[in-house]
């Protein structure tokens, strides 16, 4: 898979512009605020429905205007495509090819991706949420079923927590049911993505830190999974004790990943830059893992490539890119290397040489 133009109006600080990419290695540099992250936060969008920086899509529309449009053209199983997305503050419009959508979430799948950046941190020093969204972006972009059930398992849960809050247990046991059977799904899923990834990070983690490093990856379920046909029992078992809460206190909503370094707990024992070598290591083993599952080279972007590790593991960092297919880069540092170069939401230069 490639993208061939990406197209930006009225995004971010972006008045209109078309931005050609190469095949391989594509760097974008260009001072703080020049717009580069937005290029990689455009294709974000394009690939899952969402910012990576915002949760309010009207952040994303350029002052004083009034919508934003954004465009991939691409060509993935030797077929030329086209994605688009726009939003005007009300409506949610995606094109595929000629096909209108107006969800978001139908873009999941289209245009497979990976993106790595510094707020990637709060995979391991953040809360559980930041670990189940790393999860659930993951399998969605790869399974539709899988989102089918996380929004059938979210749906029941907020009226279940509605009936809670009123301490009604009216027509409860239904939505517990439709809890519990989508829960079953949404577990088993993480359980087996768990045990696809975990060899992944071990062997790249190894690999980017010279031997030094070894980070594991291991799910914690709110339910114990042996317990996963008595999800509905234990929804009932503590149905009393939410009454007076007024939630839910168990299931895949309040699952986690531990993530541990030569065995014990990476938040606390690994230092600040082996913290980034095992970000670096996921980020890399979610992306083999997307290609395993797709059959095609997911899109791979990195901002600011260079801060996230130091000089000698950023080497080999950037000797394994190549293998990455479509890799987009920001840098601030300027170079006669760089592919693209922004200035002010402006296209100021273009060199085909790639990084090197």
């Amino acid at each position: 898979m490639q993208v061939t133009r990406l197209i930006l109006r009225h995004f971010r600080n972006y008045q209109e512009v078309v931005v050609p990419l190469e095949a391989g290695v594509n760097l974008i540099q260009g001072n703080n605020g020049a717009g580069k992250t937005s290029l990689l936060e455009a294709l974000f969008l394009l690939s899952t429905g969402r910012s990576f920086l915002t949760s309010h899509l009207t952040d994303l529309i350029r002052k004083g205007a009034e919508h934003f449009y954004i465009e991939a053209h691409f060509i993935r199983d030797n077929v030329e495509q086209t994605l688009g997305i726009g939003y005007d503050g009300k409506i949610r419009k995606v094109h595929y090819n000629a096909t209108p959508f107006h969800h978001f979430s139908h873009v999941l799948g289209i245009l497979p991706s990976v993106l790595y950046s510094p707020k990637d941190s709060t995979l391991i020093s953040g809360s559980p949420q930041e670990r189940r969204r790393f999860l659930n972006i993951q399998l969605a972009q790869t399974d539709p079923l899988y989102v089918h059930h996380l929004m059938r398992y979210h749906k029941a849960m907020k009226h279940r927590n509605a009936l809670l809050k009123i301490r009604s247990e009216a027509a409860i046991e239904s939505w517990e049911q439709m809890m519990a059977d989508s829960a079953r799904f949404l577990m088993h899923c993480r359980k087996k993505l768990i045990e696809a990834l975990r060899p992944k990070v071990e062997r790249i983690s190894q690999e980017l830190s010279s031997g030094q490093d070894l980070f594991t990856l291991h799910y914690e379920p709110s339910i114990p999974l042996q317990k996963e046909d008595q999800i509905e029992a234990l929804l009932k078992k503590q149905r009393p004790k939410e009454l007076v809460i007024g939630s839910t206190l168990t299931g895949p909503h309040r699952d986690d990943v531990h993530i541990t370094y030569h065995g014990r707990e990476a938040k606390t024992f690994a230092s600040e830059g082996q913290k980034r070598t095992c970000i670096a290591a996921l980020k890399m083993a979610e992306w083999e893992e997307l290609q395993t599952r797709t059959n095609i080279s997911p899109l791979f972007s990195i901002d600011d490539f260079g801060v996230h590790l130091d000089p000698e593991r950023t080497e080999i960092l950037q000797e394994k890119l190549f293998s990455f297919g479509q890799v987009l880069l920001t840098s601030p540092q300027r170079s006669n290397q760089g592919t693209l170069h922004i200035e002010n939401g402006i296209l100021q230069q273009i060199c085909k040489s790639s990084i090197h």
